[in-house]
């Protein structure tokens, strides 16, 4: 049985290589004149299909058999994970059908049609992707490719945590101070949790979760995987999982804490992020920018870096965050 581990990260570092796209680590002069310290952003808005999950699906897929590419893959996801296992797929030459929830934003529906994937349609809220995804992969004997508990795809995210250690001391920041980080089924946090472990173990990882979907902050004070409670919806659609993986979880408990971020803060952190930075963020990949916007992590004199996991942005929701127009307690809710 394999184990993720900070090797495991070296060598997918080696696999993704030439497909994978080294995301560049920018700064800004206008953020850290606001934030009083020197914040380097990860822009994997900039990954192929548009999100880091990218580097844990090839890193996965591009090791299967040839018998196994045969019978292609199939992977459950809002709809980054989707894209990137459709992408993934199509390079090494193998099938894949998706599993999407039904109000996945159509963008990232588009996306993983537009890289030759399967969608299948479900109810996230009465119907179980989990399920669904075994019974197809049973069904044809496809390789499920599970969006973070699979140490492959864990250890292809915690590629980022690599390029940020290297690409932060080219910029004369050694060691960083601190890495922020979103926080869902908890793939990219614990990838990056392994190479921080390694490289700088000193410089303290802090996770971030949407307000209501604060399972990885419940499990880290309960000491075991807990769920959070009946929550009202979030426009970050892509960190909706019910409670930690149980790969990632003990990983993540080296974090050094995990803050939330109510969704009218990401909304703030995608339109400074558009109006400022000149950057598409979509929500669910801009909650580390929201914490910092919102004064929840202390940056004053020290080097920060954060992840911008993603780019895939519904347009209408966007347009509204964009034009003033959002508002938080009535944005895809109807009477």
């Amino acid at each position: 049985m394999h184990t993720a581990s900070f090797a495991g990260v070296q060598d997918a570092a080696r696999q993704i290589a030439g497909h994978a796209v080294r995301t560049p680590l920018i700064e800004s002069p206008a953020l850290n004149a606001r934030l009083g310290g020197r914040i380097l952003m990860k822009a994997e808005t900039l990954q192929v299909a548009g999100a880091f999950k990218f580097r844990g699906a090839y890193n996965r897929i591009s090791r299967l058999t040839d018998e196994e590419k045969a019978r292609g893959v199939v992977a459950y996801s809002s709809g980054n994970h989707a894209q990137a296992v459709a992408a993934a797929a199509r390079m090494v030459g193998t099938t894949a059908i998706i599993v999407m929830p039904a109000d996945s934003p159509k963008v990232k529906v588009e996306g993983v049609i537009a890289f030759g994937g399967e969608v299948r349609m479900y109810d996230r809220y009465a119907e179980s992707r989990e399920a669904i995804g075994e019974e197809i992969a049973a069904s044809k004997g496809s390789v499920l490719v599970r969006p973070f508990d699979d140490p492959f795809v864990i250890e292809g995210q915690g590629t980022i945590g690599l390029e940020i250690v290297d690409q932060a001391k080219a910029v004369g920041v050694a060691p960083l101070d601190q890495l922020i980080c979103g926080a869902s089924g908890g793939g990219l946090i614990a990838g990056v949790n392994l190479t921080m472990a390694a490289l700088a173990p000193h410089a303290p990882v802090i996770g971030v979760e949407p307000q209501y979907y604060n399972d990885t902050q419940l499990s880290l004070a309960a000491g075991e995987r807990r769920t959070h409670a009946s929550a009202p919806g979030t426009i970050c659609d892509a960190l909706m999982t019910d409670r930690p993986g149980e790969l990632t979880f003990p990983i993540n408990r080296r974090l050094d804490r995990v803050e939330t971020v109510s969704d009218a803060e990401v909304a703030d952190a995608v339109r400074y992020a558009f109006r400022v930075l000149k950057l598409v963020v979509e929500p669910g990949g801009a909650v580390s920018l929201a914490a910092l916007l919102a004064g929840k992590v202390e940056t004053r004199g020290r080097a920060t870096a954060i992840v911008l996991s993603g780019g895939n942005v519904d347009p209408a929701l966007f347009s509204a965050i964009i034009e003033d127009r959002f508002d938080p307690e009535t944005w895809g809710k109807t009477a």
